[in-house]
């Protein structure tokens, strides 16, 4: 699985689906729901579901990151499978706080 920037991926067990901000350093394995995710255009098995470990969900806008690869994704439609990059999970970043305006 080549991720590179701007690539577009969906689950293989869910609705989610996924675009590649910033690529991996190394190669590696991006996951949802305890599956590898799939090319976009790629039907996926609509009998699969998530695993019960993998479950917690992907929220439709928000950034996953995994800082040990450098891997980021956004996720663009939300599903119920939660990502991890070689079986590891990772989470949604933080929104950066901005300056105070007074």
């Amino acid at each position: 699985m080549e991720l590179k920037p701007g690539s577009r991926w969906r689950s293989a067990v869910c609705e989610a689906e996924f675009v590649v901000v910033r690529p991996a350093k190394t190669p590696v394995s991006l996951e949802c729901g305890g599956q590898s995710v799939i090319p976009h255009a790629e039907a996926r098995d609509p009998s699969a579901a998530p695993s019960a470990d993998h479950a917690a969900g992907s929220a439709a806008g928000k950034r996953y990151s995994d800082a040990d690869t450098g891997l980021e994704v956004l996720c663009s439609k939300a599903g119920a499978g939660s990502l991890s990059v070689d079986g590891r999970a990772i989470g949604a970043q933080e929104a950066k706080k901005l300056p105070s305006s007074d």
